[in-house]
């Protein structure tokens, strides 16, 4: 395993990442909310990539893994500006952002702010305005009025923790109202079985997407991680396609 390096993004804070050099363009995986770098799909894709002999980024954002901050401080629109940060400061030409989760809608945001660097785009159950549809009435209520929000996590012992500050940004950065002005090419993997992001967000994505090269793939019984062997030998092919055609 490559060791982290750190990226200073200013007011104390340190970026880790893991840079694998190789041909362009360079793949930047986006962890999922509460996740980060070192994660199954990640792991794979940086082994495939090895493999190739492609370029392949990986990153914390700050507050996740082993990036300095503290969780509860982040923004969504915080977390934006760290993709960003590590395509100006670590990436060399364009890249193929790889979003997990949280990790789809960040990439969507990345490719809006900074469209001559970004050559494509893989979500993977990418789950743009979840602070809108991802919570019901009461808990949006509870985050205004005490500030965050905690609920059991099915990954772990850890309960997923959502703050007012992060909320607000998130709605403030909705996506799914209209047209979506990304003209890269785009893949969005979805299992059908997820319980967290429902697949029909693939299906209006790839409606608003204004690119003419969008392909959905939907797998029926997989669920919102998609990280068994045959959810990664899927996610390897449809990066090898997609950077073949670039």
């Amino acid at each position: 395993m490559i060791d982290p390096l750190f990226l200073d993004i200013g007011q104390g804070t340190r970026i880790a990442y893991r840079h694998r050099p190789g041909r362009g363009p360079s793949l930047l995986f986006l962890p999922g909310y509460m996740s980060d770098m070192d994660g199954g799909k990640a792991t794979a894709l940086d082994a495939w990539a090895a493999e190739e002999g492609r370029a392949m980024i990986r990153f914390d954002y700050a507050g996740c893994g082993a990036s300095d901050g503290e969780f509860e401080a982040q923004t969504l629109a915080g977390w934006r500006d760290n993709v960003l940060a590590v395509m100006h400061e670590v990436a060399e030409g364009p890249v193929v952002l790889v979003g997990s989760s949280m990790g789809g809608w960040l990439m969507l945001l990345a490719a809006l702010a900074w469209p001559d660097r970004v050559a494509g785009l893989i979500g993977i159950a990418a789950a743009p305005d979840f602070t809108f549809w991802g919570f019901t009435q009461d808990q949006k209520m509870t985050i205004l009025r005490e500030g965050r929000l905690e609920r059991p996590s099915p990954y772990g012992e850890q309960p997923y923790v959502t703050t007012r500050a992060f909320w607000e940004s998130g709605e403030g950065l909705r996506l799914l109202h209209g047209e979506i002005a990304i003209d890269c090419p785009v893949r969005l993997l979805h299992g059908q079985a997820d319980p967290d992001v429902p697949w029909q967000y693939s299906l209006e994505l790839a409606r608003l997407l204004r690119s003419a090269d969008v392909q959905a793939v939907f797998v029926k019984d997989g669920d919102h991680r998609l990280s068994r062997d045959k959810d990664i030998a899927l996610l390897l092919a449809t990066a090898k396609g997609l950077l073949e055609t670039l």
